[in-house]
């Protein structure tokens, strides 16, 4: 949102107004925003069909758009009232000192429409760490956070003492499982890399496995719905070998293909390593502008000595590169650095890519206001901690 604050004093203090937004006005906002989350795009709200949605945007004094944001709601149980989630949002210019001109107005909409409290997902980043530093720190009881970072934004400390001192509480405080959307993830760089720079990132394993699958005759192609059934079948393998639970149905992945590409063509592909005319992996992918997210994996459990997975990696960061992204987001990570931690394999599979762990700001919440709204938030917190 780079054309938020106009010349002059009096923009910057002047505060926003906020309305509601067709999908076309939030697109375009969008699309000025290449590295926007695809949780912000309206097709979103398609996929969360249990939810409730609406788009707004914020804007100056002269009309321009200043922001937006999709806000998904669900009701509380037992009442008339909502809690409202903008997942990796809002799409606004955090780097803006005059943060309530935007929060003031969103604040006043939401309890107008219903909301007792409110979760957020701001974009910057907080702090970054280099694979070697990481694995060079591996050991019992290890966490990431106890090795000192790479990078530390400046913004992102901003932003956090800025939502602090506003009453904004960061979601399960230090830890890494009470964001529904990953604290920790694991980005590749593309912007300025050729497809050499990519082969050189990766470790002697991948480069090694990659060969291996080539060599065994595994195959790389783009599949469509019909193969979402045979990817929920390998899901729930994997979920049963890795030891977590999704809990997502096949009627989710097919929503979501179909609302995501009804919305852009080729947003969502299905990317399947083949051997042998049999599916053995089978990768989602999402494109946003200058974004890609491999969002879900599965694979097979037999025949993986011919290392499917990351012979699919390997093409769908090389597809990544070639349609111009500047990040390849390998989403959710644990933050955990003890090798005898189930969570850490995959973190360490991620390694062999060469890229980063990134510690976003994580996910912020607070109460719209009012001691009706306080005393929900406060019964919403406990309803949470005990389900």
């Amino acid at each position: 949102m780079s054309a938020l604050l106009a010349t002059g004093d009096r923009s910057r203090h002047q505060e926003l107004r906020i309305r509601g937004l067709t999908a076309a006005e939030h697109r375009a906002h969008l699309a000025t925003h290449a590295d926007a989350s695809f949780l912000q795009h309206p097709s979103w709200a398609g996929v969360k069909d249990q939810w409730s949605s609406e788009r707004v945007g914020w804007h100056g004094e002269c009309g321009e758009p200043a922001g937006s944001a999709l806000i998904l709601y669900r009701q509380f149980p037992g009442t008339r009232k909502y809690f409202a989630y903008i997942p990796e949002g809002p799409v606004a210019n955090w780097a803006d000192p005059g943060i309530d001109r935007w929060l003031r107005p969103l604040m006043a909409h939401l309890r107008g429409a219903g909301a007792f409290a409110v979760r957020i997902g701001p974009s910057p980043a907080y702090r970054s760490w280099d694979t070697a530093r990481l694995k060079a720190a591996t050991g019992p009881g290890r966490t990431v956070g106890d090795v000192l970072a790479r990078e530390v934004d400046p913004l992102g400390t901003a932003v956090a003492d800025r939502l602090r001192a506003r009453g904004w509480r960061r979601c399960g405080g230090e830890g890494d499982d009470a964001d529904a959307q990953p604290r920790y993830v694991f980005r590749v760089p593309l912007a300025g890399r050729t497809p050499d720079d990519l082969w050189a990132g990766l470790n002697q394993e991948w480069r090694r496995n990659v060969r291996k699958a080539g060599r065994a005759g595994v195959r790389i192609v783009t599949g469509s719905a019909a193969e979402l059934p045979e990817f929920h079948r390998l899901l729930r393998i994997t979920e049963e070998r890795d030891g977590f639970r999704l809990g997502r149905s096949l009627a989710y992945y097919q929503r979501q293909y179909a609302v995501l590409n009804a919305e852009q063509p080729g947003r969502m592909k299905l990317c399947l390593a083949v051997h042998e005319g049999e599916i053995l992996a089978a990768h989602t992918m999402i494109s946003t502008g200058s974004r890609v997210w491999y969002q879900t994996g599965a694979s097979a459990d037999h025949r993986r000595e011919v290392r499917p997975s990351n012979a699919l990696q390997w093409q769908m960061l090389l597809d990544a590169q070639a349609q111009g992204a500047e990040v390849y987001d390998m989403r959710g990570v644990s933050s955990t650095l003890d090798p005898d931690d189930r969570p850490f394999g995959l973190l360490r599979w991620k390694f062999g890519t060469g890229g980063q762990v990134v510690e976003t700001l994580g996910e912020w919440e607070t109460s719209v206001g009012g001691a009706t709204n306080n005393t929900l938030y406060r019964a919403f917190q406990a309803y949470l901690a005990h389900r």
